[in-house]
């Protein structure tokens, strides 16, 4: 992009002045969590039921200890005053403050949000956002979607809020929210509702403000507060007072409307036959428009939480805005309404469509592939999320509520009290379903984020290698319902893929690379030493996040005292070795220090690459078949191959990298090292090829698991449309076992696992064993790069014939190509207007309410693409941003 396009883009100036702590742009953004109630943070019981310990029902009454949530809302990075709406169309039995979903046991396929919500637009900034709700007339169907959901088995399809019929004939409301910052504490909100349906309708709009409870717990740690205070100013007018944040303003456009105060603090009596501590709780507003009840907020017009009241009866087709504007008093607008609010939604929804024509794969000349992305990045910054969890401090309880129970302490995330320490704005997988971080869902959200934010995309990065994330062991934490469960390594990937992403070669940021390279070190050698158990170079590490693609639960003891040897656990440590080389290598141009760590990563990505090829014989290569496969080792030590194709063996492929005779020349250690190492260590060497752009034996040296051989057979499975080729992009598991499941007979016992396209017909891990055949983006983006950089390699002389068997012979950058087109059309629409995504929701094709609505699932059929699993995963599956415009990422980047 160029240059003099950035100077006139306020967008990047902004971002650029929050980098350099000129202005805090970013102190407050969409960083309100959506699901707070359900979490491991909030579960206080004894045996660690966190949906039973702090179920949905309670979320409207029962204040919460490490964070909020709230509809389509905004925080502070410290998650100290929240903002969000609340909604009630007059038949609800409460109001809708929070987005409605199922508990882990109560859904078929597990967890599940039932809503329909849409993340519309988002600038890095949070200077501007916009979000859609589509709220039913008719009474939301809670019973309903529990018991139907309960009724149907795991072989069948959920049952979602769309197939109640509560949007038939349009009798919904649209409700659109729009934020933008005037300055940096500064907030213009504008709440805009239409009644979509036939019939006149009655809505009542409550936008809210409060402060998070940090005040009742007796709490020790950074950030616990005095309790602040809000209190009615005069007409339309609401002051706060935090010990913080400071002095803050809201102010209403329609001074007449109703304001309702109460305390954001348990309602005690209703919930668990205690006393309260006053006559205002956290579900008084509630309570006042719900049931009539007046005392239940307070007359004297203070608390700590507040809402606007508007009531209003729209006719068919009818829309109504409310205006407000929430503000640090010493950053007070000039003219808080009028032109002057006008102006700054106006400036700051134009400076986001400058930014984003600026940006890769929006600025595309499709309007549909912009739309694609343009929504993808909207996701991705909406679902950044304030998360805070004191392991120690959860584990052992508070001062002034009672203790948790004795055993507590030692269970759940016990081993990580001694130093993990969150509080943080963090990229979420989804902030419904996943509203806690997962190690490696985030190194591939920073991929797309590094286009939008780069500042961000290395600070997160890095955070998680820092002291109070990463174990002392080198471990890092996985994920809040178990940090211990090991996440496939690729941090370091990412590390280096945003490295080369946020700048061009000789501007890149030095600094950061060599920052996350050095904690890197300290996580690859906890790998070394916790997953290699016989010290051969074959690893395992049990959940690697392929939820049971296999026959059994890897997390769990495996049956008749054997073990397994993983083939996906051990190509991800090649991987990882050979980025750490690369990332080694690209130091040592700047530091010679770094050629000594370059010869370790070359020489132990060469060892794990033999064992894997020839250990004991073909090590986890199967020669009849050519494909890699999990092994079973026996108790008696006899080993035996799992042979279940599945992504589990083509990991393998990752793993690539090469290295040029012009890089050794200029690195005399280590090419000295190298050179010697191909010269007498030929029993290992014979796993690096050595090619030249024409094909002689000078050049390039390649590092890669399968050889040329073995490459071209691994990809006929890849590429056949009757294994793992779908019209979508590539399945978790070959459709071979659609009708013939794949059984292993082990001492007597059988285990057996059958290609689901779907949702998952097994409850093997948790809810939902769900990598038995649909498509997953990161998988399916790490292939697509494998392949690119082999073609890099051996350029047009290797082809590939794409789809197996149908004659047509493609170079395996058009095959990368391919798949790519293959990953967009499930956005993108067909002919028909359809798309895949949608699953044939005939109203996405043709209602213009609709059409231009997306959403950006946790996975894919793995026959029709339809969107599956978590609705707003937009951290990975954002990689679509960077298949929309493949060939221009590649030319810019590499």
């Amino acid at each position: 992009m160029a240059k003099s396009s950035r100077v006139n883009d306020p967008e990047r100036l902004r971002l650029a002045e929050n980098d350099r702590r000129e202005k805090n742009w970013q102190r407050w953004g969409s960083y309100l969590p959506e699901r707070q109630w359900g979490t491991v943070r909030e579960d206080y019981s004894a045996k660690g039921d966190a949906w039973a310990d702090f179920p949905f029902e309670q979320a409207k009454s029962r204040a919460y200890r490490w964070g909020d949530d709230g509809l389509l809302g905004l925080c502070d990075r410290e998650g100290r005053m929240c903002f969000a709406l609340a909604l009630w169309n007059g038949k609800d039995p409460f109001l809708k403050e929070r987005l409605f979903g199922l508990a882990g046991p109560q859904g078929n396929h597990g967890e599940d949000v039932k809503e329909v919500y849409f993340y519309l637009d988002a600038t890095p900034t949070h200077s501007w956002m916009r979000a859609l709700y589509k709220y039913p007339q008719a009474p939301f169907p809670y019973d309903a979607l529990r018991e139907e959901n309960a009724r149907r088995g795991k072989k069948a399809g959920e049952f979602e809020l769309t197939d109640t019929g509560v949007f038939d004939e349009n009798r919904y409301f649209d409700v659109e929210v729009r934020y933008a910052k005037e300055s940096p504490n500064n907030f213009c909100i504008e709440i805009e509702v239409t009644n979509c349906g036939p019939d006149a309708a009655d809505l009542h709009v409550l936008p809210t403000l409060w402060y998070r409870n940090m005040w009742s717990w007796g709490c020790r740690h950074e950030g616990c507060e005095v309790k602040p205070r809000l209190w009615r100013h005069g007409p339309g007018e609401v002051w706060g007072d935090h010990a913080s944040l400071g002095a803050w303003r809201w102010l209403h456009e329609e001074q007449e409307t109703p304001l309702l105060f109460t305390e954001n603090e348990t309602n005690q009596a209703r919930l668990f036959g205690g006393k309260n501590a006053g006559p205002y709780v956290k579900d008084g507003i509630n309570d006042a428009v719900v049931e009539g009840k007046a005392g239940a907020v307070n007359p004297k017009g203070k608390g700590t939480k507040v809402a606007a009241h508007h009531v209003m009866k729209l006719a068919p087709g009818e829309s109504r805005v409310m205006r407000s504007r929430l503000f640090a008093t010493d950053e007070a607008p000039k003219q808080p309404f009028g032109d002057g609010f006008a102006d700054v939604m106006r400036q700051r929804r134009d400076q986001a469509d400058t930014f984003f024509s600026h940006t890769r794969g929006v600025c595309d000349r499709d309007a549909e592939k912009a739309r694609v992305a343009r929504q993808a990045f909207a996701g991705l910054l909406w679902t950044k999320q304030f998360y805070h969890y004191i392991v120690k401090d959860w584990l052992e309880g508070d001062l002034d509520v009672a203790a948790p129970p004795e055993q507590r302490k030692h269970g759940r995330n016990a081993e990580w009290a001694g130093h993990l320490y969150s509080r943080n704005v963090l990229s979420m997988p989804d902030k419904w379903e996943y509203p806690w971080f997962a190690a490696w869902d985030t190194a591939f959200h920073m991929i797309p984020m590094a286009r939008v934010d780069p500042y961000y995309a290395k600070a997160q990065l890095n955070l998680f290698l820092r002291e109070w994330y990463m174990h002392p062991n080198g471990q890092m934490p996985a994920y809040e319902w178990n940090f211990s469960d090991v996440n496939p390594p690729v941090h370091a990937w990412a590390c280096w893929r945003v490295y080369k992403l946020t700048g061009k070669r000789g501007e890149r940021d030095r600094a950061f690379l060599a920052s996350t390279f050095q904690k890197l070190l300290i996580n690859f050698t906890w790998w070394v030493n916790r997953k290699d158990p016989r010290g051969n170079n074959l690893f395992a590490g049990g959940f690697l996040g392929l939820d049971n693609i296999g026959v059994f639960d890897r997390s769990q003891p495996l049956p008749s005292g054997g073990s397994l040897t993983q083939s996906d656990g051990t190509a991800w440590m090649a991987f990882y070795c050979s980025t750490m080389l690369a990332m080694a290598l690209e130091l040592a141009e700047k530091d010679l220090v770094y050629e000594d760590i370059a010869s370790k990563f070359f020489e132990h990505f060469v060892a794990i690459s033999d064992a894997m090829n020839h250990l004991g014989g073909s090590g986890l290569w199967h020669e009849e078949d050519g494909f890699y496969y999990d092994q079973w080792v026996h108790a008696d030590g006899r080993t035996e191959p799992v042979r279940l194709r599945s992504l589990v063996g083509l990991v393998p492929l990752f793993a690539v990298e090469f290295i040029d005779e012009a890089r050794l020349d200029s690195l005399p250690g280590f090419a000295k090292r190298t050179r010697w190492f191909l010269k007498y260590r030929q029993d290992l060497a014979k796993h690096i090829a050595y090619l030249s752009e024409d094909g002689r034996e000078t050049g390039r040296h390649l590092l890669a698991i399968p050889s040329r051989e073995r490459l071209s057979r691994l990809v006929r499975y890849l590429f056949d449309e009757k294994e793992f080729l779908s019209p979508h992009g590539v399945r978790s598991m070959s459709q071979h076992y659609r009708d013939k499941p794949y059984v292993l007979h082990l001492d007597g016992q059988d285990f057996a696992v059958n290609y689901v396209p779907g949702d998952s017909d097994s409850g093997l891990f948790g809810g939902n064993s769900n990598w038995r055949g649909p498509i997953w983006f990161p998988m399916n983006f790490l292939i697509i790069e494998a392949l690119e950089r082999y073609h890099a390699f051996y350029g047009d002389s290797f082809k590939v014939e794409l789809p197996t068997g149908s004659g047509n012979w493609v170079t395996l950058d058009v095959a990368a190509a391919d798949l790519g087109r293959r990953l967009s059309s499930i956005f993108l629409p067909g002919e028909d207007g359809q798309r895949a995504c949608h699953g044939g929701d005939a109203r996405f094709a043709s209602d213009p309410r609709w059409k231009d609505l997306l959403l950006y699932h946790e996975f894919f059929d793995g026959d029709t693409g339809k969107g599956l699993g978590a609705s707003h995963q937009t951290g990975w599956t954002a990689l679509i941003t960077s298949l929309l415009d493949r060939p221009r990422e590649r030319r810019e980047h590499g």
